[in-house]
């Protein structure tokens, strides 16, 4: 128990009496490397052209028929044939030239009456389309230096900017 006591003040002795030295140095680079970084530069661009595309309508129109000579032909004779079935006797007739000039006259309007059409049409139109597209250039560059020092047998690594002659160093004694 003694030895413990004795051992115990003389370790806690060496700590009360301890004293130490702190000063800066500078120890001489033997070696700077550059550390290099893979850069990727992407510089974009348009590639475009011109494409023909269908488009898709409906057409209103109105078709005029100029056919009414076809018309009051027909209708004429369908105006003497009902004309001729309503008349009896001598009425009968008067009912077919009748029943013929209504025909003919309402043939011939109706070859004139102008026609309404819809229908679906196609057509095409020239569009452009554009497409990104991108150019890659990769770069090594420098991102810094790797310098190293040996002091008293240790070796000493220091990144920087830019290659170091010296680095400097901060070294404490204690006794």
């Amino acid at each position: 128990m003694k030895r413990l006591a004795i051992l115990s003040l003389f370790l806690f002795g060496n700590f009360l009496f301890a004293e130490s030295i702190t000063f800066t140095d500078s120890v001489r680079v033997i070696q700077s490397e550059p550390v290099y970084r893979t850069i990727v530069k992407r510089k974009p661009y348009q590639e475009c052209w011109e494409e023909e595309v269908p488009v898709s309508y409906n057409e209103d129109y109105y078709e005029r028929d100029d056919s009414s000579n076809v018309g009051a032909l027909i209708g004429g004779a369908a105006g003497g044939i009902l004309g001729h079935q309503i008349g009896k006797g001598h009425g009968k007739d008067a009912a077919t030239i009748g029943g013929a000039i209504i025909g003919t006259l309402i043939g011939q309007n109706m070859a004139k009456t102008p026609r309404y059409h819809n229908e679906p049409r196609e057509r095409y139109k020239i569009v452009r389309r554009c497409k990104t597209k991108y150019i890659e250039n990769e770069e090594e560059r420098i991102t810094r230096y790797k310098n190293i020092a040996i002091y008293k047998g240790h070796r000493i690594v220091k990144y920087s900017a830019r290659p170091l002659r010296r680095i400097p160093i901060t070294v404490t004694i204690r006794y």
